[in-house]
This record gives structure tokens, sequence and C-alpha cells, in this order.
């Protein structure tokens, strides 16, 4: 790709390292993906910077790539380089850029999944236009990313924002983290499964899904909640109904600290918003602090889907590149 001057526009590879599959693509100038590879993520270190490499080198043989940017859910130092705990990969205080950097001889930097999404929204999707925006990415788990005048918030040691595990309930359900009553446990595609076995202890509405899960409670999950809510399930659509009051109150928390002008929710839970993105509005216009009188942020679904990480980190490696130059 080139420039109206003639100058050549960097191609950059954007990786999102899941815990199950890597999915890496190269993104040009505008944001669009032009090619993509993909592969299972291996258990260990070495084996999972062997795949990384084979799959920037897979990419490389079609196109002539300037950067790579790394998109892993995590605690990533501050200057982007290292990944101090991730709890769905094997590395530990490792020095992955470096790493890879070595290995491919290209520019790498490291990015928290969130963080990448939101940029990637910001300069081509749905955040686009926005001043101070809330990602909220509502999956297994809730990833949350800050964008404060236009630049992506880290914290000090570029950890934050963790607002999954804000505490919501006091001795609430009890979170991986070691916490009880975080918000992504009761606002989660895990949180859904978890409330719909909660609502049968209570609720005998005839119901398609309640007969499954007393048939196979180990096979309930979100998205099975989801598609039953999508068939009128009346069950299902209790849950769906305490996910948007949960997701309502919590952006409401999000809403009385930051003050954002626009909230855009992903993850994999999004492709089921009209479920719940309605009465979540509701729930929070109705919360938040000096509700009737202040501006409330727009609610917004990502535009980007999947390849939100992708896009975001590939453009977050563009535009070091060009800065570094």
């Amino acid at each position: 790709m080139t420039t109206s001057s003639g100058s050549r526009t960097p191609l950059t590879v954007g990786v999102d390292i899941g815990g199950t599959n890597i999915r890496a693509s190269v993104v040009d100038g505008t944001g669009e993906v032009l090619d993509t590879v993909q592969c299972p993520t291996p258990h260990s270190a070495p084996a999972l910077e062997a795949a990384l490499d084979r799959a920037v080198r897979d990419l490389g043989d079609r196109h002539r790539i300037d950067a790579v940017g790394l998109a892993a859910a995590g605690f990533i130092s501050a200057d982007r380089s290292t990944v101090h705990f991730a709890p769905h990969l094997p590395w530990r205080d490792a020095p992955v850029a470096k790493r890879l950097t070595d290995r491919l001889g290209l520019p790498v930097l490291l990015e928290h999944d969130a963080n990448a999404a939101m940029w990637a929204e910001y300069r081509f999707g749905a955040a686009a236009g926005g001043h101070n925006v809330v990602l909220v990415a509502i999956g297994t788990g809730i990833g949350a990313a800050l964008l404060i005048d236009g630049a992506l918030y880290r914290g000090t040691h570029g950890v934050a924002p963790e607002l999954g595990h804000l505490q919501v309930v006091p001795q609430g359900r009890d979170c991986g983290c070691g916490k009880r009553g975080c918000w992504e446990r009761y606002c989660s595609g895990t949180a859904l499964a978890e409330t719909a076995i909660e609502l049968l202890a209570t609720d005998s509405t005839p119901s398609m899904l309640a007969k499954e899960v007393v048939a196979d409670p180990g096979a309930l999950t979100g998205r099975r909640v989801a598609n039953a809510a999508h068939d009128g399930d009346p069950l299902a659509l209790r849950v769906m109904a305490e996910f948007a009051r949960w997701l309502g109150l919590g952006l409401a928390f999000v809403g009385d600290i930051f003050d954002p002008d626009l909230v855009v929710i992903a993850g994999g839970v999004s492709s089921s918003a009209p479920l719940f993105l309605d009465e979540a509005r509701e729930e929070y216009a109705a919360a938040i602090t000096g509700h009737g009188y202040r501006p409330l942020a727009r609610i917004r679904t990502t535009q980007l889907g999947e390849a939100a990480g992708m896009i975001g980190a590939a453009e977050l490696a563009r535009t070091s590149l060009i800065a570094g130059r």
C-alpha cells in the first residue's frame, strides 16, 4: 500500500493470543484485514513462541511485514515489553517482545487484548470520535479498557483497568481472582450459566432449558442460555433480564468513576445484545448518581467484533514503528 506521495504505508501483523487459539492477521493502514492464519495455542512458553514465529513467518511469505503487535489477556508491563502474568498462557515475567523481536528480526509490541480492541474501535469502529471511552469486553469474564482524551490509559504499572473485579455483591459469588462478588461473576458468559442454575431453585415455570439443565447440569453454558433466550425460553429470558440488570448497575459504577461520553460493549456476549442492551441502558440511567440531571454516556456494541484485538494490536505496532522513525 502506498500513499499519494508514493511512500509505502507499513503493513503490520496483529496477533490475538487466546487460551485456545492464536489468530494472526496482516492489517493495512485503514484497518482492513488482508490475510489471516490460525493455530491452536501451545501450553509451554517455548512452544507458544515458536507457534507465534511460524504464524508471522507464514504471513510474511505472502506480504512484506514491517512490525508485529501481540494482544494478550494478562498483566503487561507499562513499557509493553513483558508479560508479568497471563491466566490462560504459560508466560510469567517473560520478556516476550524481545524474544519475538530476536526471532523474527522485526519490531514486536505487546498490548493487553482489551486495550488493543479499544484502539481498533477508536481508530476504525464504534468508538470513532469518542474522547473518554470505556470498552467492556464480556466473554468468559470481563475485560476492560479506558481511553482518556483520546489516549489509552494503562495505569502506573500497566495493568489498569480491572473493572471486572469491582465488587458489586459483598460476600457474593466466589471469583477466580480470590475475591467474592466481583462484577464479572454476575455479568459474563460464565455468569449466565450460574444464574440459570440459581433461578432453577425458585422457578417452576415450564422451560426446555430447565429440563436440559436437570438432565445434564454440566452441559449448561452461557451460549446455550443465550440461544434459548433467542428462542423465547422463559427461564433463559429471566436469566438475560438479570444479566441486563447487572450490566446496567456495573456501568453506573463505571459512569460514576470515569464519566465517559461513550461505552463500547464487546466480547462474545455482545452478539446477544438485542436480548439485554435496552434494559441495561435503562438500568444504567436509573442507577447512576444524579440520574435525570446529567448527560449519559452513549452505549454501543462493537463494530469490529472478534477481529478488534488483532486490528488494534497491528495499528499500535504501526503507530510505534512510525513514531520511532
